[in-house]
């Protein structure tokens, strides 16, 4: 038997272009949405006095103040957290060898959401700010922040603890998530069945994911931790590979699966706790953004995961956009249509992947 080994090389190098020029696609695209989303909003501005703005070359105070304090953070909020969000949920896909996986189907955001209603019903954290219009704010946001934080983590070392116990399977990891998450999310009904209505209102108001809440100092918590986080994934794609071939073909090529899957899950549970902390709960960017780019580029993790971080961060930026406009000047809160845009997508991949 013949192989042409320049044949190979050629077939070699049209399969890594391929995947190349998509994530340098999505990129571009990604910059452009960007762009448009500063230009976006109650107040519409040209992308030529956006640039000016971001060039520190205008002369409008108005335009520097809506770019500057609103728009810019909201929007690189959106970018991060997606792409945070999304490469978390291609990483567990990946060690739990499970589609369905993601932080969310594992319990951390409901964990976080029991902990934040936590803070306001037991910590005080909410309160009246006006008897005219009833309106209220969350008082002393860091405990809120810190204590859904904090839950969110304590569930993922729970999860871990009790795999190890059982021997790092997946099976054991994803059931274990599913029961806590149904325990934080029947916790956090109790807490808001005794809550007045003020402590109520806070704890929905909290648990509607929202990247406008989010200015500069929440932005640069949640880049420098999801950056760190990020970083550490692309470092391991190599090992991710081993294990979507299975465990005994991990390690037969030395990768150490249960110490790589319990790292793994500890680092995306942290990306996760991280981002809903600061802006709320914002699900299936984690479970969609890593089906559609396996779909055009394949699983091999090398490429499948600078891909889905950057589709992520389009899709929670798309949705984020939309959620400004749609109703003007009203700005809904951007977990709802990442939930209306995730869902159906969702679903058409399933139902595709059925009939291939």
């Amino acid at each position: 038997m013949h192989f042409d080994h320049g044949e190979i090389s050629a077939e070699y190098s049209g399969y890594i272009r391929k995947k190349n020029v998509f994530i340098l696609l999505a990129f571009i695209i990604l910059i452009l949405v960007m762009l448009i989303s500063i230009c976006l909003g109650s107040v519409q501005i040209g992308f030529v006095d956006v640039i000016k703005t971001l060039l520190k070359n205008t002369e409008s105070r108005q335009f520097d103040l809506i770019i500057w304090n609103i728009r810019l953070p909201q929007t690189l909020t959106a970018v991060v957290a997606g792409a945070g969000l999304a490469g978390a949920g291609a990483v567990m896909q990946s060690v739990l060898r499970n589609p369905l996986a993601s932080p969310f189907t594992l319990g951390i955001a409901h964990a976080a959401a029991f902990g934040a209603a936590f803070s306001v019903m037991i910590l005080g954290s909410a309160t009246l700010t006006s008897s005219l219009n009833d309106t209220f704010n969350i008082s002393n946001r860091m405990v809120t922040l810190l204590s859904a934080f904090c839950f969110s983590m304590a569930t993922a070392l729970l999860i871990t603890y009790i795999a190890k116990l059982k021997g790092s399977s997946p099976e054991i990891m994803v059931l274990t998530g599913v029961a806590l998450g149904s325990v934080f999310m029947a916790g956090t009904m109790f807490l808001q069945f005794f809550a007045d209505d003020v402590q109520l209102a806070a704890m929905v108001f909290w648990t509607f994911g929202d990247v406008a809440r989010a200015d500069w100092e929440d932005f640069w918590i949640i880049f420098v931790a999801i950056v760190c986080i990020l970083l550490y994934f692309l470092a391991n794609t190599k090992n991710y590979n081993s294990m979507d071939m299975g465990d005994e073909t991990a390690k037969g090529l030395g990768v150490n699966s249960d110490a790589v899957r319990l790292t793994a899950m500890m680092a995306s549970s942290c990306a996760t706790a991280v981002i809903i902390s600061f802006i709320g709960i914002i699900g299936f960017v984690g479970l969609v953004a890593p089906h559609i780019v396996r779909r055009v580029i394949g699983d091999d993790q090398r490429f499948l995961l600078p891909a889905t971080i950057i589709v992520g961060a389009l899709i929670l930026l798309v949705a984020d956009i939309v959620a400004r406009l749609i109703l003007l000047p009203h700005v809904l809160p951007v977990s709802i249509f990442t939930s209306f845009l995730g869902a159906p997508v969702f679903l058409y991949l399933i139902l595709k992947g059925n009939k291939k």
